[in-house]
């Protein structure tokens, strides 16, 4: 463990937020009880799931440069593009939708964000209201108007108006999953710090981690100080593997097959987009502010269906001006196990042919985990597997 001294020398050597700092918008002591007894007597706005996650993001810092929902000229610039208005690289609309009704009463004043459950958490100063441009965002961000995609249907089942303004939190979602893992950015950086890693890869997972996953993590450990394995542990599609089986899953893994030293576990609390390419750099972004100098980006990266390229998600990071973002992604082909070459490849390292490849498709390994079948152990990890069989069965007997 690092001296005091080394350790602040550490962080100082630590990748810059995204926009320079830190834009935390969580009030703490004094500063909060004020917040939270002014927002008593406020109108209140109701918050949906996702946005829900976005403000906690918001609150922590994670979305830095932003200190609140985006209005109406960063809202056109980040569609059209890929940037704010006042000059960031900004991939993804982070956006408040509400009722109609409420827009005229509540533009230029003050409104308490609710959950949907009615529990108080942010003051939102709402500097206006605008019309979503739905089409419009569901093409350019998602490359399609599809409502069978599901970021697409998110935004059509929002209302038509959009607010736009700053927030300052005096509370954060209650009863979060996994406490002991929800780690700011400002805490991952002091982690980092005393660590001693000045260079960190980010892993971006909204599934449990197999042997492809791992080589890439292993690989990309080979180049950096220290890997933060950071699953999304917002909203996902039905289907996904909960997030608490997913947990455990990590945890197995880390503590058979990785270095403890160079590993930190981490949970994102981001609801999945599935919006790609423009979701990679998202991604990115966020880990960046989290205090990575690397990303991995591998194929599909939170793609759904055919609606992406499969290397659609590495080749946006050329559309962005050197210098735009301080983090660097990584880009990683499809890695499987090779019989021929007796381990993990690449199809830029492997010379054999897919008869020799074992790949299994997601819909065949969950077929073989429900009939209680463990897939190969050159695709996963025994202990995994057999994590994930009894998973299965639990939810099954619960029906």
């Amino acid at each position: 463990m690092p001296s005091a001294p080394a350790a602040q020398d550490t962080a100082a050597a630590l990748v810059a937020p995204h926009g320079g700092r830190l834009n935390e918008r969580l009030a703490t002591g004094a500063e909060a009880a004020a917040l939270a007894e002014r927002a008593r007597s406020l109108p209140t706005l109701t918050l949906d799931a996702r946005q829900v996650t976005d403000l906690e993001l918001l609150a922590v810092g994670a979305l830095s440069p932003l200190d609140g929902f985006l209005g109406r000229a960063d809202y056109d610039a980040v569609i059209d593009s890929m940037h704010l208005a006042s000059g960031p690289v900004w991939s993804v609309p982070v956006t408040l939708s509400a009722p109609d009704e409420q827009a005229r009463a509540l533009v230029g004043r003050e409104a308490c964000l609710v959950t949907p459950q009615g529990v108080p958490l942010a003051v939102m100063q709402v500097a206006e209201a605008y019309p979503a441009d739905r089409a419009r965002e569901a093409r350019m961000v998602y490359r399609t108007e599809d409502p069978a995609h599901p970021g697409v249907a998110a935004i059509y089942a929002q209302s038509g108006t959009l607010f736009g303004g700053a927030v300052r939190a005096f509370a954060l979602p209650p009863d979060p999953e996994f406490p002991e893992h929800r780690l700011t950015p400002a805490q991952t950086r002091a982690a980092f710090a005393a660590r001693g890693w000045r260079t960190i890869v980010g892993f971006q997972t909204r599934n449990p981690v197999h042997r492809a996953h791992e080589y890439l993590q292993k690989v990309a450990l080979e180049l950096v100080d220290g890997l933060l394995l950071h699953p999304l542990v917002g909203e996902t599609q039905a289907g996904d593997i909960p997030a608490d089986v997913r947990m455990r899953c990590y945890q197995v893994l880390l503590d058979g097959y990785y270095p403890r030293d160079r590993v930190l576990l981490s949970v994102l609390p981001a609801s999945m987009r599935y919006a790609g390419p423009r979701e990679a750099i998202f991604h990115a972004i966020m880990r960046q502010n989290y205090g990575c100098s690397h990303f991995i980006v591998g194929r599909d990266h939170a793609g759904v269906g055919n609606y992406y390229g499969t290397y659609d998600a590495q080749t946006i990071f050329d559309e962005l001006a050197p210098g735009e973002l301080a983090i660097t992604p990584l880009r990683f082909e499809h890695t499987f196990f090779c019989r021929a070459c007796g381990s993990m490849a690449s199809t830029r390292s492997c010379p054999h042919p897919s008869t020799e490849h074992v790949t299994l498709s997601g819909t065949r390994v969950r077929e073989m985990l429900a009939a209680g079948q463990v897939p190969p152990v050159e695709f996963t990890r025994p202990e995994v597997a057999q994590m994930l069989i009894e998973s299965m069965r639990g939810a099954a007997s619960a029906r």
